[in-house]
């Protein structure tokens, strides 16, 4: 478990979603979030007080979370003095990025002679079986997206609080850095080796009662040439009985592929529900989650107005708008 509060580093992050995972702690545990700290060129903003590393201390933050995610997930050169002067301070540091802060020998002297802690929330924490496709008591609901990065984790978030809100046993099962931050467990599955991802899926999301819905974070998309191994093993050791489709309506091609189109969402439902019916023949698509933050809100609501129109499911924004709609069908 990290010590909290937080101050959530953006570093030099090129956009506001290079930042989603600063921007994930304070939309979910915003009692965490005591501010953040840009460095030069950083083109995000949480709108957070602008604090130093001293002034952070000051105010109480004991863990430094390296709150930016660029594009392969490492830890830049020129983010190390910072991180250095978080430990010199006395802050623990937290990443979630590929490369390890354990990795970089000068951060670890630093952290030795502090006393402080280095902790990498994507490296495994267990060892994980290999999936034997087995049916497990209890009930899964998988986000699934035609990109990265469209909401899929806000998703089975604010679909958990909507069902504990109306006494429905419901567990967010975090898959990704910025969930595990959240909820301080899961399983950081990009880092697993993939002969057990799907096996891991099975372990994080196990028997249960029968009325209990695990919220399967999802992540990747089946669609996305870099990131489908990711998908397609949360679907087969998620054995979803239930799938929500995850959209962002304003992009012409793939996160970080231009040379990519996005998939309609008809092909998502299409795919994702053949892949699904492998492990779980009864899986069935319940709703649609939509990313309206880029939209007024008259252009959101005739987005998801079309968009139900056209594929016959309830659709909203759920950080928007609540996410009683999308648990409605799970409810019976």
């Amino acid at each position: 478990m990290l010590n909290t509060p937080y101050l959530l580093f953006l570093g030099d992050a090129p956009d506001q979603l290079a930042a989603k995972v600063a921007q994930g702690i304070k939309d979910w545990r915003p009692e965490y979030a005591t501010g953040q700290l840009r460095l030069p060129g950083c083109k995000a903003d949480l709108k957070l007080p602008e604090l130093s590393v001293a002034e952070a201390v000051d105010k109480g933050a004991k863990t430094l979370v390296v709150g930016a995610a660029n594009r392969g997930g490492v830890i830049s050169p020129a983010w190390v003095a910072t991180l250095k002067q978080a430990v010199e301070a006395g802050m623990d540091v937290a990443s979630g990025l590929h490369n390890r802060l354990t990795d970089l020998p000068e951060l670890v002297a630093a952290a030795e002679a502090a006393g402080r802690r280095l902790v990498d929330v994507r490296v495994p924490q267990d060892s994980y079986p290999i999936a034997d496709g087995k049916r497990r008591t209890g009930k899964r609901c998988l986000a699934v997206g035609t990109d990265c990065s469209v909401g899929k984790m806000y998703t089975a978030l604010a679909m958990e609080r909507a069902m504990q809100e109306r006494g429905m046993k419901a567990s967010f099962r975090a898959t990704g850095q910025t969930g595990i931050l959240i909820t301080g467990s899961g399983v950081p599955l990009d880092a697993v080796v993939a002969d057990f991802m799907a096996g891991a899926v099975e372990w994080l999301t196990p028997d249960n009662d029968a009325d209990h819905w695990d919220l399967i974070e999802g992540q990747g998309s089946l669609f996305h040439p870099s990131f489908s191994g990711v998908t397609m093993a949360l679907i087969h050791g998620g054995q979803p009985d239930a799938l929500v489709l995850c959209h962002e309506p304003t992009r012409s091609h793939m996160r970080g592929l231009p040379h990519y189109g996005l998939p309609t969402l008809e092909a998502l439902r299409d795919l994702a529900l053949e892949t699904a019916r492998i492990v779980n023949p009864d899986v069935v698509v319940t709703g649609v989650s939509v990313n309206t933050a880029a939209l007024a809100d008259d252009e959101a609501n005739a987005v998801l107005e079309e968009i139900e129109k056209r594929l016959g499911l309830p659709t909203v924004d759920p950080f928007r708008h609540g996410a009683g709609r999308l648990v409605e069908p799970l409810a019976g």
